[in-house]
């Protein structure tokens, strides 16, 4: 069985905005990500992004411009990234989905892609969304909270993702 971090996208690998995320222009990708992939990735953990993309059912953005912000991302930190999922879905708009987070679809597929070991495995995200993902499917989670004194609502809690990768190959 493999391990694996499932990692949010928005506010963990790349600066989030007011706005939706689309754009290679817009997609900035903060100091020590590359670094905390490539200390996860030596580690022996899988990588797998895990988003939501509203913007897609609103009629924003396609597809095929999240695709293009992850092979820019790829492109960066030299392709250790296993896959991405994403929910193009928003129930204002198009359907509710059970691939959008909280709930734990994307999560649930990955884990049976690429039999994945819930015990040894982690998600990291920047919202409660994101850890109640985790929580369900039975992975360990870290909050990014970006200002240690918000209070975390996950297993730990971490600054960026530099911090919470540290954190993840110290307790493995």
């Amino acid at each position: 069985m493999n391990k694996c971090v499932f990692l949010d996208r928005d506010g963990v690998l790349n600066e989030d905005r007011v706005d939706y995320v689309y754009r290679i222009e817009d997609f900035i990708i903060p100091e020590g990500v590359v670094d905390g992939l490539r200390l996860l990735k030596e580690a022996g953990y899988m990588l797998i992004v895990i988003t939501n993309q509203a913007g897609i059912a609103r009629g924003l953005y396609s597809r095929e411009d999240v695709m293009k912000c992850h092979q820019y991302l790829q492109d960066t930190c030299q392709n250790l990234i296993d896959d991405i999922y994403f929910c193009p879905h928003h129930p204002d708009y198009d359907s509710r989905s059970l691939l959008r987070k909280p709930d734990s679809l994307m999560l649930e597929k990955a884990i049976a892609k690429y039999t994945i070991d819930v015990n040894q495995s982690w998600m990291i995200g920047d919202a409660l969304r994101d850890m109640e993902a985790g929580k369900k499917v039975g992975v360990r989670t870290v909050h990014i909270t970006h200002a240690l004194h918000e209070p975390p609502a996950g297993d730990q809690q971490a600054k960026n993702l530099l911090e919470a990768s540290r954190y993840v190959v110290s307790v493995s």
